[in-house]
Protein backbone atom coordinates (compact mmCIF):
# COMPACT_ATOMS: atom_id res chain seq x y z
CA UNK A 1 0.00 0.00 0.00
CA UNK A 2 1.46 3.56 -1.16
CA UNK A 3 -1.38 5.50 -0.78
CA UNK A 4 -3.03 5.82 2.65
CA UNK A 5 -6.50 6.84 2.79
CA UNK A 6 -9.04 8.41 5.09
CA UNK A 7 -11.50 7.34 7.08
CA UNK A 8 -14.14 9.16 8.93
CA UNK A 9 -13.36 8.26 12.44
CA UNK A 10 -9.50 8.35 12.09
CA UNK A 11 -8.50 10.95 9.38
CA UNK A 12 -4.97 10.24 8.75
CA UNK A 13 -2.39 12.75 7.05
CA UNK A 14 -1.94 12.31 3.09
CA UNK A 15 1.42 11.30 2.20
CA UNK A 16 2.96 10.65 -1.27
CA UNK A 17 0.70 8.80 -3.71
CA UNK A 18 3.99 7.25 -5.71
CA UNK A 19 5.03 5.88 -2.50
CA UNK A 20 8.73 6.25 -2.88
CA UNK A 21 8.95 9.19 -0.21
CA UNK A 22 6.61 7.50 2.06
CA UNK A 23 8.28 4.13 1.88
CA UNK A 24 12.13 4.72 1.34
CA UNK A 25 13.13 8.33 2.52
CA UNK A 26 10.80 8.61 5.44
CA UNK A 27 11.62 5.14 7.48
CA UNK A 28 15.04 6.20 6.52
CA UNK A 29 14.36 9.85 8.44
CA UNK A 30 12.91 7.87 11.45
CA UNK A 31 15.62 5.90 11.83
CA UNK A 32 18.08 8.74 11.94
CA UNK A 33 15.87 10.41 14.61
CA UNK A 34 15.29 7.05 16.61
CA UNK A 35 18.78 6.16 16.88
CA UNK A 36 20.23 9.66 18.36
CA UNK A 37 19.30 8.23 21.82
CA UNK A 38 22.02 5.12 21.91
CA UNK A 39 23.93 6.55 19.66
CA UNK A 40 24.40 9.25 22.09
CA UNK A 41 24.84 6.72 24.62
CA UNK A 42 27.98 4.65 22.67
CA UNK A 43 29.24 7.58 20.95
CA UNK A 44 31.94 8.92 24.05
CA UNK A 45 32.91 5.36 24.63
CA UNK A 46 36.27 5.69 23.12
CA UNK A 47 37.10 8.91 24.92
CA UNK A 48 36.13 7.54 28.02
CA UNK A 49 40.35 7.00 28.48
CA UNK A 50 41.21 10.63 27.75
CA UNK A 51 38.07 12.11 30.18
CA UNK A 52 39.34 10.17 32.83
CA UNK A 53 43.24 11.20 32.49
CA UNK A 54 42.06 14.81 31.90
CA UNK A 55 39.50 14.92 35.01
CA UNK A 56 41.88 12.53 37.00
CA UNK A 57 38.48 10.62 37.69
CA UNK A 58 38.25 6.10 37.89
CA UNK A 59 36.21 4.16 35.39
CA UNK A 60 33.27 4.10 38.21
CA UNK A 61 33.02 7.45 38.40
CA UNK A 62 33.80 7.64 34.44
CA UNK A 63 30.50 5.05 34.19
CA UNK A 64 28.15 8.31 35.56
CA UNK A 65 28.80 9.83 32.06
CA UNK A 66 26.40 6.55 30.76
CA UNK A 67 24.23 6.76 33.57
CA UNK A 68 23.71 10.67 34.32
CA UNK A 69 22.22 10.62 30.23
CA UNK A 70 19.96 7.70 30.81
CA UNK A 71 18.55 8.30 34.17
CA UNK A 72 17.58 12.08 32.68
CA UNK A 73 16.55 10.38 29.14
CA UNK A 74 14.26 8.48 31.52
CA UNK A 75 12.62 10.80 33.49
CA UNK A 76 11.98 13.13 30.11
CA UNK A 77 10.84 10.52 28.00
CA UNK A 78 7.22 10.46 30.20
CA UNK A 79 6.55 13.80 28.91
CA UNK A 80 7.70 13.53 25.14
CA UNK A 81 5.11 11.23 24.04
CA UNK A 82 1.81 12.86 25.50
CA UNK A 83 3.67 16.29 24.29
CA UNK A 84 3.10 15.05 21.07
CA UNK A 85 -0.41 13.89 21.22
CA UNK A 86 -1.23 17.38 21.84
CA UNK A 87 0.69 19.68 20.04
CA UNK A 88 1.95 17.54 17.19
CA UNK A 89 5.09 15.12 16.09
CA UNK A 90 7.29 17.18 14.35
CA UNK A 91 7.33 20.44 16.90
CA UNK A 92 8.24 18.14 19.63
CA UNK A 93 11.03 16.71 17.33
CA UNK A 94 12.44 19.65 16.06
CA UNK A 95 12.57 21.63 19.93
CA UNK A 96 13.77 18.79 21.12
CA UNK A 97 16.52 18.70 18.66
CA UNK A 98 17.37 22.16 19.46
CA UNK A 99 18.57 21.59 22.77
CA UNK A 100 20.05 18.71 22.37
CA UNK A 101 22.65 20.51 20.02
CA UNK A 102 23.13 23.39 22.96
CA UNK A 103 23.84 20.37 25.24
CA UNK A 104 25.98 18.95 23.08
CA UNK A 105 27.94 21.67 22.61
CA UNK A 106 28.31 22.61 26.28
CA UNK A 107 29.32 19.24 26.55
CA UNK A 108 32.61 19.72 23.82
CA UNK A 109 33.47 22.89 26.14
CA UNK A 110 32.95 21.48 30.08
CA UNK A 111 36.10 21.86 31.79
CA UNK A 112 35.69 18.88 34.45
CA UNK A 113 33.62 16.14 35.11
CA UNK A 114 31.27 18.01 36.65
CA UNK A 115 30.19 20.33 34.30
CA UNK A 116 30.06 17.65 31.34
CA UNK A 117 27.25 15.90 33.67
CA UNK A 118 25.34 18.73 33.82
CA UNK A 119 25.24 18.62 29.62
CA UNK A 120 25.14 15.14 29.96
CA UNK A 121 22.04 15.48 31.79
CA UNK A 122 20.58 18.24 29.70
CA UNK A 123 21.52 16.11 25.91
CA UNK A 124 19.43 12.97 28.27
CA UNK A 125 16.12 15.52 28.52
CA UNK A 126 15.98 16.65 25.31
CA UNK A 127 17.24 13.50 22.90
CA UNK A 128 13.68 11.39 23.70
CA UNK A 129 11.81 14.11 21.79
CA UNK A 130 13.98 12.45 18.75
CA UNK A 131 13.83 9.04 19.80
CA UNK A 132 10.48 8.23 21.18
CA UNK A 133 8.32 10.24 19.20
CA UNK A 134 9.86 8.84 15.87
CA UNK A 135 8.40 5.66 17.02
CA UNK A 136 4.73 6.91 17.35
CA UNK A 137 4.80 8.26 13.27
CA UNK A 138 4.84 4.94 11.09
CA UNK A 139 1.99 3.51 12.98
CA UNK A 140 0.49 7.23 12.59
CA UNK A 141 0.92 6.45 8.62
CA UNK A 142 0.62 2.74 7.88
CA UNK A 143 -1.73 0.03 9.10
CA UNK A 144 -1.15 -3.57 8.84
CA UNK A 145 1.63 -6.12 7.60
CA UNK A 146 2.82 -2.68 6.04
CA UNK A 147 3.58 -1.04 9.31
CA UNK A 148 5.31 -4.15 10.25
CA UNK A 149 7.93 -4.24 7.33
CA UNK A 150 8.48 -0.28 7.91
CA UNK A 151 8.87 -0.94 11.37
CA UNK A 152 11.32 -3.23 10.88
CA UNK A 153 13.17 -1.30 8.20
CA UNK A 154 13.49 1.78 11.31
CA UNK A 155 14.56 -1.04 13.90
CA UNK A 156 17.50 -2.11 11.39
CA UNK A 157 18.82 1.47 11.33
CA UNK A 158 18.16 1.91 14.68
CA UNK A 159 20.34 -1.47 15.69
CA UNK A 160 23.43 -0.03 13.50
CA UNK A 161 23.86 2.78 16.31
CA UNK A 162 25.42 1.29 19.35
CA UNK A 163 27.74 -0.53 16.35
CA UNK A 164 28.84 2.62 14.59
CA UNK A 165 28.70 5.11 17.12
CA UNK A 166 31.54 3.98 18.90
CA UNK A 167 33.32 3.73 15.50
CA UNK A 168 32.93 6.93 14.72
CA UNK A 169 33.75 8.63 18.03
CA UNK A 170 36.82 6.53 17.97
CA UNK A 171 37.23 7.61 14.03
CA UNK A 172 36.76 11.45 15.86
CA UNK A 173 39.19 10.83 18.06
CA UNK A 174 42.52 10.40 15.41
CA UNK A 175 41.61 13.95 14.27
CA UNK A 176 41.44 15.28 17.81
CA UNK A 177 40.75 15.32 21.55
CA UNK A 178 37.82 14.31 23.29
CA UNK A 179 35.98 17.66 22.74
CA UNK A 180 35.82 16.75 19.50
CA UNK A 181 33.19 14.02 19.88
CA UNK A 182 30.48 15.95 21.47
CA UNK A 183 31.17 18.85 18.80
CA UNK A 184 30.28 16.10 15.84
CA UNK A 185 27.16 15.01 17.94
CA UNK A 186 26.25 18.85 17.69
CA UNK A 187 26.75 18.68 13.74
CA UNK A 188 24.63 15.43 13.76
CA UNK A 189 21.66 17.47 15.73
CA UNK A 190 21.67 20.18 13.53
CA UNK A 191 21.90 17.84 10.22
CA UNK A 192 18.25 15.65 11.63
CA UNK A 193 16.85 19.24 12.39
CA UNK A 194 17.51 20.47 8.56
CA UNK A 195 15.91 16.49 7.25
CA UNK A 196 12.91 16.25 9.88
CA UNK A 197 11.94 20.09 8.43
CA UNK A 198 12.10 19.25 4.76
CA UNK A 199 11.21 15.62 4.62
CA UNK A 200 8.94 14.44 7.93
CA UNK A 201 5.12 15.34 7.28
CA UNK A 202 2.96 15.68 10.38
CA UNK A 203 1.59 12.65 11.27
CA UNK A 204 -0.70 13.65 14.02
CA UNK A 205 -3.05 16.37 12.63
CA UNK A 206 -4.61 19.00 14.85
CA UNK A 207 -8.03 16.69 14.45
CA UNK A 208 -6.97 13.77 15.88
CA UNK A 209 -4.96 15.43 18.69
CA UNK A 210 -5.69 15.83 22.80
CA UNK A 211 -6.02 19.21 24.89
CA UNK A 212 -3.00 20.29 25.64
CA UNK A 213 -3.99 20.58 29.58
CA UNK A 214 -2.21 19.48 32.14
CA UNK A 215 -5.27 17.41 33.55
CA UNK A 216 -5.70 15.45 29.62
CA UNK A 217 -1.74 14.84 29.30
CA UNK A 218 -1.06 13.21 32.55
CA UNK A 219 -4.29 11.48 31.99
CA UNK A 220 -3.06 9.50 29.09
CA UNK A 221 -0.52 8.62 31.02
CA UNK A 222 -2.82 7.41 33.73
CA UNK A 223 -4.82 5.77 31.47
CA UNK A 224 -2.23 3.83 29.88
CA UNK A 225 -0.03 2.65 33.44
CA UNK A 226 -4.00 1.28 34.08
CA UNK A 227 -3.97 -1.29 31.41
CA UNK A 228 -3.24 -4.57 32.46
CA UNK A 229 -1.58 -5.85 29.09
CA UNK A 230 0.12 -2.75 27.94
CA UNK A 231 2.43 -3.95 31.57
CA UNK A 232 2.75 -7.61 30.21
CA UNK A 233 3.94 -6.83 26.94
CA UNK A 234 5.79 -3.46 28.06
CA UNK A 235 7.99 -5.46 30.44
CA UNK A 236 8.31 -8.37 27.83
CA UNK A 237 10.44 -5.86 25.49
CA UNK A 238 12.13 -4.25 28.49
CA UNK A 239 13.70 -7.07 30.20
CA UNK A 240 14.79 -8.61 26.80
CA UNK A 241 16.55 -5.26 26.16
CA UNK A 242 18.01 -4.47 29.32
CA UNK A 243 19.75 -8.09 28.58
CA UNK A 244 21.28 -6.41 25.47
CA UNK A 245 21.90 -3.51 26.91
CA UNK A 246 23.65 -4.74 29.81
CA UNK A 247 26.68 -5.52 27.21
CA UNK A 248 25.99 -2.14 25.29
CA UNK A 249 25.69 0.11 28.56
CA UNK A 250 28.72 -1.71 30.07
CA UNK A 251 30.86 -1.72 26.54
CA UNK A 252 34.00 0.52 28.11
CA UNK A 253 34.03 -2.18 30.52
CA UNK A 254 33.79 -5.13 28.84
CA UNK A 255 35.61 -4.67 25.55
CA UNK A 256 38.22 -3.02 27.03
CA UNK A 257 38.71 -4.40 30.81
CA UNK A 258 37.48 -8.06 29.77
CA UNK A 259 38.53 -8.56 26.25
CA UNK A 260 41.38 -6.41 26.98
CA UNK A 261 40.70 -4.14 23.50
CA UNK A 262 41.35 -0.55 22.73
CA UNK A 263 39.86 2.29 22.06
CA UNK A 264 39.13 2.03 18.49
CA UNK A 265 38.22 -1.73 18.63
CA UNK A 266 35.00 -0.97 19.67
CA UNK A 267 33.73 -2.35 16.46
CA UNK A 268 34.59 -6.26 17.09
CA UNK A 269 31.95 -6.33 19.10
CA UNK A 270 29.62 -4.09 18.93
CA UNK A 271 29.48 -5.28 14.81
CA UNK A 272 28.64 -9.20 15.60
CA UNK A 273 26.07 -7.74 17.98
CA UNK A 274 24.08 -4.83 16.34
CA UNK A 275 24.29 -6.91 13.10
CA UNK A 276 22.33 -9.64 14.25
CA UNK A 277 20.01 -7.55 16.10
CA UNK A 278 19.88 -6.28 12.41
CA UNK A 279 19.38 -9.26 10.70
CA UNK A 280 16.68 -10.30 13.24
CA UNK A 281 14.62 -7.57 12.31
CA UNK A 282 15.14 -8.22 8.91
CA UNK A 283 13.63 -11.47 9.47
CA UNK A 284 10.48 -9.36 11.16
CA UNK A 285 10.02 -7.83 8.55
CA UNK A 286 10.20 -10.74 5.84
CA UNK A 287 7.69 -12.55 8.18
CA UNK A 288 5.24 -9.54 7.90
CA UNK A 289 1.55 -10.97 6.68
CA UNK A 290 2.91 -14.62 6.37
CA UNK A 291 2.91 -15.64 10.49
CA UNK A 292 1.42 -14.05 13.33
CA UNK A 293 2.84 -11.19 15.43
CA UNK A 294 2.64 -13.88 18.35
CA UNK A 295 4.49 -16.70 16.76
CA UNK A 296 7.15 -14.52 15.64
CA UNK A 297 7.78 -12.75 19.04
CA UNK A 298 7.42 -16.41 20.84
CA UNK A 299 10.11 -17.55 18.36
CA UNK A 300 12.38 -14.18 19.24
CA UNK A 301 12.18 -14.72 22.51
CA UNK A 302 13.24 -18.65 22.08
CA UNK A 303 15.99 -17.38 20.15
CA UNK A 304 17.05 -14.95 22.91
CA UNK A 305 17.02 -17.12 25.45
CA UNK A 306 18.87 -20.17 24.12
CA UNK A 307 21.64 -17.25 23.56
CA UNK A 308 21.67 -16.41 26.80
CA UNK A 309 21.94 -20.11 27.90
CA UNK A 310 24.87 -20.04 25.20
CA UNK A 311 26.29 -17.49 26.69
CA UNK A 312 26.60 -18.55 30.31
CA UNK A 313 28.08 -21.97 28.96
CA UNK A 314 30.79 -20.59 27.19
CA UNK A 315 32.10 -17.65 29.89
CA UNK A 316 32.57 -20.80 32.14
CA UNK A 317 34.89 -22.28 29.56
CA UNK A 318 38.51 -21.41 29.01
CA UNK A 319 37.39 -19.17 25.60
CA UNK A 320 35.25 -16.85 27.96
CA UNK A 321 37.02 -13.84 27.27
CA UNK A 322 38.19 -14.69 24.03
CA UNK A 323 37.55 -13.77 20.31
CA UNK A 324 35.12 -14.74 18.62
CA UNK A 325 33.51 -16.69 21.42
CA UNK A 326 32.66 -13.96 23.82
CA UNK A 327 30.55 -12.19 21.72
CA UNK A 328 28.38 -15.27 20.78
CA UNK A 329 26.28 -15.32 23.44
CA UNK A 330 25.19 -11.26 23.54
CA UNK A 331 24.91 -11.88 19.66
CA UNK A 332 22.47 -14.71 19.09
CA UNK A 333 20.75 -12.50 22.27
CA UNK A 334 20.40 -9.87 19.79
CA UNK A 335 19.44 -11.69 16.69
CA UNK A 336 16.08 -12.93 18.91
CA UNK A 337 15.51 -9.53 19.69
CA UNK A 338 15.86 -7.99 16.53
CA UNK A 339 12.99 -10.59 15.88
CA UNK A 340 10.62 -9.99 18.41
CA UNK A 341 11.32 -6.16 19.25
CA UNK A 342 9.00 -4.37 16.26
CA UNK A 343 5.73 -6.41 16.54
CA UNK A 344 5.97 -5.98 20.34
CA UNK A 345 6.02 -2.29 19.79
CA UNK A 346 3.44 -2.04 17.09
CA UNK A 347 1.36 -4.37 19.76
CA UNK A 348 1.91 -1.39 22.42
CA UNK A 349 0.67 1.57 19.95
CA UNK A 350 -2.24 -0.40 19.09
CA UNK A 351 -3.38 -0.62 22.94
CA UNK A 352 -4.39 3.28 22.77
CA UNK A 353 -4.75 4.62 19.02
CA UNK A 354 -4.83 8.12 20.31
CA UNK A 355 -2.29 8.50 22.65
CA UNK A 356 0.46 6.43 21.12
CA UNK A 357 2.75 9.25 22.32
CA UNK A 358 1.58 8.29 25.95
CA UNK A 359 2.07 4.73 25.25
CA UNK A 360 5.72 5.22 23.81
CA UNK A 361 6.37 7.47 26.47
CA UNK A 362 5.32 4.64 29.43
CA UNK A 363 7.25 1.98 27.54
CA UNK A 364 10.22 3.79 27.22
CA UNK A 365 9.88 5.17 30.65
CA UNK A 366 10.03 1.43 32.12
CA UNK A 367 12.94 0.56 29.61
CA UNK A 368 15.43 3.07 30.51
CA UNK A 369 14.83 3.42 34.23
CA UNK A 370 15.42 -0.17 34.01
CA UNK A 371 18.19 0.58 31.66
CA UNK A 372 19.63 3.36 34.10
CA UNK A 373 19.53 1.23 37.30
CA UNK A 374 21.55 -1.81 35.70
CA UNK A 375 24.09 0.76 34.05
CA UNK A 376 24.14 2.33 37.64
CA UNK A 377 23.84 -0.81 40.29
CA UNK A 378 24.71 -3.31 38.70
CA UNK A 379 27.04 -3.24 35.65
CA UNK A 380 30.07 -2.31 38.25
CA UNK A 381 29.48 -5.01 40.32
CA UNK A 382 28.93 -7.68 37.74
CA UNK A 383 31.97 -6.51 35.27
CA UNK A 384 34.38 -8.36 36.74
CA UNK A 385 34.37 -11.29 34.27
CA UNK A 386 32.20 -12.70 31.65
CA UNK A 387 30.29 -14.86 33.69
CA UNK A 388 28.77 -12.04 35.46
CA UNK A 389 27.40 -10.57 32.09
CA UNK A 390 26.39 -13.61 31.14
CA UNK A 391 25.03 -14.41 34.34
CA UNK A 392 22.59 -11.21 34.33
CA UNK A 393 21.84 -11.40 30.72
CA UNK A 394 20.01 -14.38 31.06
CA UNK A 395 18.13 -13.15 34.34
CA UNK A 396 16.57 -10.87 32.47
CA UNK A 397 15.92 -12.20 29.27
CA UNK A 398 13.82 -15.05 31.00
CA UNK A 399 12.15 -12.65 32.79
CA UNK A 400 10.95 -11.26 29.72
CA UNK A 401 10.12 -14.78 28.46
CA UNK A 402 8.04 -14.91 31.40
CA UNK A 403 6.04 -11.72 31.13
CA UNK A 404 5.09 -12.73 27.46
CA UNK A 405 3.98 -16.37 28.31
CA UNK A 406 1.72 -14.20 30.90
CA UNK A 407 0.51 -12.43 28.36
CA UNK A 408 -0.03 -15.38 25.71
CA UNK A 409 -1.57 -17.32 28.41
CA UNK A 410 -4.34 -14.07 29.63
CA UNK A 411 -4.86 -13.88 25.56
CA UNK A 412 -5.51 -17.91 25.67
CA UNK A 413 -7.95 -17.25 28.74
CA UNK A 414 -9.94 -14.10 27.14
CA UNK A 415 -10.05 -16.16 23.68
CA UNK A 416 -11.97 -19.20 25.49
CA UNK A 417 -14.38 -16.69 27.36
CA UNK A 418 -17.61 -16.63 26.64
CA UNK A 419 -17.93 -12.99 27.07
CA UNK A 420 -17.60 -10.39 24.26
CA UNK A 421 -14.49 -8.45 24.14
CA UNK A 422 -16.78 -5.47 24.67
CA UNK A 423 -17.83 -6.98 28.02
CA UNK A 424 -14.15 -7.89 29.55
CA UNK A 425 -12.84 -4.72 31.88
CA UNK A 426 -10.13 -2.91 30.32
CA UNK A 427 -7.60 -3.96 31.96
CA UNK A 428 -8.23 -7.36 30.86
CA UNK A 429 -8.09 -6.69 27.22
CA UNK A 430 -4.91 -6.60 25.09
Amino acid sequence: MTELTHDEHSPRPALDPHGRRALVVIPVVLAMLSMIGPFSIDTPFPAFTQMREEFSVGSAQMQLVVTAYMAAFAVMSIFHGPLSDAVGRKPVIIGSLAVYVLASIGAAFSPDLTVLLVFRVLQGLSAGGATIVSRTVIRDLFEGAQAQVLMSRVAMIFGLAPAIAPVIGGAVLQLGPWPLVFAFMAVLGVVLVTATVLVLPESHPVERRVPLRPASVLGGLVDVARHAGFHRVAWAATFAFAAQFLYIGGAALFVVDLLGLGELDFWVFFVPMIGSMVVGSWISGRAAGRISGRRLVSAGFTVSVGGALVGVGLSVSPWATDLPWAIVGPSLLALGNGMSYPTLQLMLLDLFPERRGAVVSGSSFLTLMLNATVAALVTPLIAVSALGFAVTALVMVTLGQLCWSWHCAVEDRDTRSPQHPEELEPTDLM
